[in-house]
């Protein structure tokens, strides 16, 4: 029964739980029909992915969302980025990761039969939300899934995002996961 109501729903990537906390609210509070996917292999150290995906697993138990944690494959994302491990925030590196990660999900989704992928990974201040949409259309048009942009600064967001954070004592990390901020 189950897989029928995938049919009808969204799968939210999530990159952590302090980018992802209003956004899970508001889905939930809306009756929004969505699971949660973590995929994050761009993350290091691996206790640093424990911490960001445990971290992500308690929002989504708090409003019973299902929370799916995909494989962790830093391999392949050093691989793939390899010889951009000096590009700025926003940069190459950047789009190769967003694009790499949305992919996969997408991949996913269509597996298992969700109507759609949402992402939060331009949530964060530090992203630049075109560059994920980019990213992700790119992967939606070559993966055939629909893909469903989130606004996550905008109408209060932020602030909302902000009083989580501090509400739920959210574990939040000084860097995206790929490179340590100095």
């Amino acid at each position: 029964m189950k897989e029928q109501t995938k049919q009808n729903s969204i799968l939210l990537l999530s990159c952590c739980a302090p980018c992802s906390c209003a956004v899970i609210e508001k889905l939930a509070q809306e009756g929004t029909d969505f699971d949660v996917a973590f995929y994050n292999p761009n993350i290091r150290p691996l206790a640093e992915y424990r911490k960001r995906c445990d971290e992500n697993k308690r929002v989504c138990e708090l409003y019973h969302i299902p929370f799916i944690e995909l494989e962790y494959d830093n391999e392949r994302w050093c691989r793939l980025t390899q010889g951009l491990e000096n590009e700025p925030e926003r940069g190459a590196r950047c789009s190769i990761c967003f694009y790499m990660r949305l992919k996969r999900v997408m991949q996913y989704a269509l597996k298992k039969g969700y109507r759609s992928v949402a992402s939060v990974l331009g949530v964060s201040r530090y992203k630049n939300l075109a560059q994920v949409n980019r990213a992700a259309y790119q992967a939606a048009q070559e993966t055939g899934m629909s893909y469903t942009e989130i606004e996550g600064r905008k109408g209060g967001m932020q602030e909302r995002r902000q009083q989580l954070i501090k509400n739920l004592n959210l574990y939040a990390q000084n860097y995206c996961g790929c490179k340590p901020r100095e």
